[in-house]
């Protein structure tokens, strides 16, 4: 076991994936690009050829549509998003073509491939450079969607991604990548719709994903020392969702608040609200409250970003008003 950075274990993953299986190869643009990539795939081309880790043309649909070919024919395609926002562009055949094939040939055919995107916030990158769409992706069916928020959960689900037989989504945030946690040498894999709790506790469930598990954690540590005791789920799936890891906290503390890194309205953290409120509703002392991003776009100013990300100090403000506590200036 060593310590290894989120962009470190990302590196990793596709390094032993690589080795251990020929019909593995990489595809997209920037592949060796630090601005597009940062580390996760440096020096991959010198170790496993140009043949392999193929940096693509500036066209999202033509390479798409390239990979989802790939692995319907048989082999097993990561494909690189370095930008979500302009995934966009190939919505067409991941929803029309990589979603709905094996449903169409009645699971003959298969389409082993994951898509891998990356989240670029803040930075004042703007409206076009920061958008977080994994909402979007998990109401597709036949997608699944996972957001690690460790290290370690870093390189095990990209490992289970690319060995299920279906599409996968693996988004990864950048403010994670200098984060660190342990992570083992082995070739290991998470179970795809497992959340996890972070930290236990007894007052009030914060169910986050992501880099705002991240921010949770840190709202937890500061809540204890005010005599609030936080429980911390980390969901890592966004679809499949674990619900009864969640519906399991509630009915011990009573409250839930959603950290969720996207928007608000229409949002994947309505949807965990809206399966709580369905299946555990008379186990709630208060209403289910959110913390996400504001409805409108992210903006380019530096000061505007610092008001616009929500953060650890978001959460605990919102886990006090769930309390009724209310906070002295």
């Amino acid at each position: 076991m060593r310590t290894l950075s989120y962009a470190q274990a990302i590196h990793e993953a596709h390094a032993q994936l690589l080795d251990r299986d020929p019909r593995v190869f990489v595809i997209g643009q920037g592949l060796w690009n630090p601005w597009y990539a940062g580390t996760t795939l440096k020096d991959l081309d010198k170790a496993f050829g140009c043949d392999r880790i193929l940096d693509s043309p500036v066209s999202e649909n033509a390479t798409t549509g390239a990979a989802i070919g790939a692995a319907i024919a048989g082999m097993r395609p990561i494909l690189f998003h370095p930008r979500m926002d302009f995934m966009l562009l190939a919505i067409d055949p991941i929803v029309n073509q990589a979603a709905n094939w094996s449903y169409l040939f009645s699971a003959q055919v298969s389409v082993p491939l994951v898509i891998r995107s990356v989240i670029n916030r803040g930075g004042e990158q703007g409206a076009q450079h920061s958008q977080a769409l994994h909402a979007m992706l998990a109401h597709i069916p036949g997608l699944k969607v996972v957001m690690p928020s460790t290290a370690y959960d870093a390189k095990g689900l990209l490992i289970a991604a690319m060995e299920d037989n279906n599409p996968v989504i693996y988004i990864d945030d950048r403010w994670l990548y200098e984060t660190t946690s342990d992570v083992p040498e082995d070739c290991y894999a998470i179970p795809i719709g497992k959340g996890i709790v972070r930290r236990e506790g007894r007052d009030i469930t914060i169910a986050s994903i992501s880099y705002m598990a991240e921010e949770a954690m840190k709202a937890g540590l500061s809540l204890e020392k005010q005599g609030i005791d936080v429980e911390v789920i980390d969901l890592r799936s966004a679809k499949p969702l674990d619900i009864d890891i969640i519906l399991k906290s509630v009915k011990k503390t009573g409250r839930l608040v959603v950290a969720d890194g996207g928007w608000k309205m229409f949002g994947f953290a309505a949807e965990v609200a809206a399966s709580v409120s369905e299946r555990a509703f008379h186990d709630l002392k208060g209403p289910i409250l959110r913390v996400c991003l504001p409805d409108i776009p992210a903006p380019t100013s530096r000061a505007l970003e610092e008001r616009y990300y929500p953060r650890a100090s978001d959460i605990e403000k919102t886990v006090k008003k769930s309390l009724n506590i209310v906070s002295v200036a």
